[in-house]
């Protein structure tokens, strides 16, 4: 078997040469510096991706905004909850592949990341399947948990229009993890702007054009889906060929450790992208709902907007931390832990600033409402402190994902959001009547508790030890017992 040579080489040199370790302040910056050439070589293309493949999401809103209240309100719910929902489903779901792809490729079995995505797409898509009666009986399910039967009823029919980008999500997400754990993430980039593009033309033509209006923003985002979908997997079966090996019938061989480590990736990005969904959820519940949801709507999406640039540092950190375990470098992985939390700390810092001092001026992107431009600058504190936590969180998930320990993860995430941050929200909202101020910051205190726990787990981590499970996590998860002329013998 050939082993490939990684993208990020150790500061020695030498191909699987640890870092020396750090013992003065002159090591440390050295260190510093190499890291975060590494990290941004690979997490600025996949967070310019994942801000574009959002952007999709912003665009929407901002059009459909613009028509009018209701259907900025029913929109926002539709995509906050309804697809938030199978999104982050779908999204932990293909996280296993990021696991196993990353300590695969570090290991040297890059003919086995082939596999694994063909692995990924029969579970991703068996999973779609599940979730499309919830976006067709959306609109019941949306006045069940208390929302407006007018904002429910328009929101169910733009989230049927969305099934079509629910399913694609099932080839999306594992040809980005394979693509990822290669650092073949400029595609990725490219990909990701022109389906930008490509959304906001359609968006302009359906619903200025066609006068389609919100149902012609749900086909829009239904046909950028699949653009992606598309454009990804031509470059990976032409270009790709490492990796892609052709269809093979070990995808469904060991399948189900594949669905146990896939089962714990959804739990654990679930419990933590549903969290801010609950959020919508609750304010749909106060007296002036419309105005609270557009508010909260408006500062969520620039919340998303961040959280899609930590995502892609939650990926990047993955694919590090996955590789070099997988290289057995465990100085490497813990460093790159370190740098990376530090200047994503920073980042946080700088976004919190800028909302606060923007407060009463970024609503006007969404609305020319005076009404909803006020009760979105009231909310700007909380929108800052948010961006602070959240610019921490999803680095440490994505230390998570490249070492494995998702479960443990998902288990810190039930108790801080929905044991202590939620039902506090819920009683300084109702209880306390500080309205969605209260639920807000409820929330707030479970992802800073979450926040602090986690970097304890990270404090605490034997690097050395993670090494040493790697090994015996792939062929837990991955039921790898077979050798390269067997993958050989069964392609086709």
């Amino acid at each position: 078997m050939v082993t490939p040579v990684p993208l990020l080489h150790a500061v020695n040199g030498g191909e699987f040469h640890d870092y020396e370790p750090v013992r003065n302040f002159r090591d440390a910056r050295s260190v510093a510096w190499n890291e975060t050439k590494k990290l941004w070589k690979i997490a600025g293309p996949i967070a310019f991706t994942i801000i574009c493949n959002f952007g999709n999401n912003t665009a929407t809103t901002m059009f459909v905004g613009h028509l009018g209240n209701l259907q900025l309100s029913a929109v926002s719910i539709s995509l906050s909850v309804i697809c938030t929902f199978s999104f982050g489903f779908m999204l932990g779901m293909g996280s296993a592949l990021e696991t196993l792809c990353g300590q695969a490729f570090g290991a040297g079995h890059v003919n086995m990341l082939g596999v694994y995505m063909q692995r990924s797409w029969i579970i991703l898509f068996t999973s779609c399947v599940i979730l499309t009666p919830i976006y067709i009986f959306s609109a019941p399910i949306l006045k069940l948990l208390g929302q407006d039967d007018d904002v429910a009823n328009l929101a169910g029919t733009f989230t049927i229009y969305c099934i079509p980008q629910l399913f694609s999500l099932a080839f999306n997400f594992p040809a980005q993890k394979f693509l990822q754990a290669q650092s073949k993430v400029l595609v990725l980039a490219w990909i990701g702007f022109i389906s930008l593009l490509v959304q906001i033309g359609m968006l302009s033509l359906f619903i200025y054009v066609f006068d389609w209006g919100i149902y012609g923003a749900g086909i829009a985002f239904g046909i950028t889906g699949w653009v992606i979908v598309i454009a990804q997997n031509i470059y990976i079966m032409k270009w790709c060929k490492e990796g892609w090996t052709g269809f093979s019938w070990l995808a469904f061989k060991d399948i189900w450790a594949f669905v146990r480590l896939s089962l714990e990736s959804a739990v654990m990005l679930c419990l933590e992208i549903w969290y801010m969904m609950t959020l919508i959820l609750a304010t749909g519940h106060l007296s002036n709902a419309v105005l609270s949801i557009d508010s909260l709507a408006i500062c969520l999406n620039f919340n998303g907007l961040e959280a899609m640039l930590f995502i892609g540092i939650n990926a990047a950190i993955s694919v590090r931390v996955s590789n070099e375990l997988g290289l057995a470098r465990p100085r490497a992985a813990k460093y790159s832990v370190y740098v990376t939390v530090g200047q994503s700390l920073l980042i946080g810092i700088v976004c919190m600033v800028v909302i606060l001092i923007t407060k009463d001026y970024f609503s006007v992107l969404y609305t020319n409402n005076e009404e909803l431009q006020h009760s979105v600058s009231n909310l700007a504190i909380l929108l800052g402190v948010t961006m602070l936590l959240n610019s921490v969180q999803p680095v440490i998930s994505g230390v998570a994902i490249g070492g494995g320990w998702q479960g443990l993860v998902a288990y810190v995430n039930l108790g801080c959001y929905y044991i202590i941050g939620l039902p506090l929200g819920i009683l300084l909202g109702y209880v306390a009547k500080w309205g969605v101020k209260g639920i807000w910051g409820g929330m707030i205190c479970g992802t800073a508790l979450q926040t602090l726990l986690l970097m304890i787990v990270l404090y605490r981590t034997n690097w050395n030890k993670e090494v040493e499970q790697t090994t015996d996590r792939m062929k837990k998860w991955a039921g790898q017992d077979y050798g390269d002329e067997e993958i050989a013998a069964v392609s086709v």
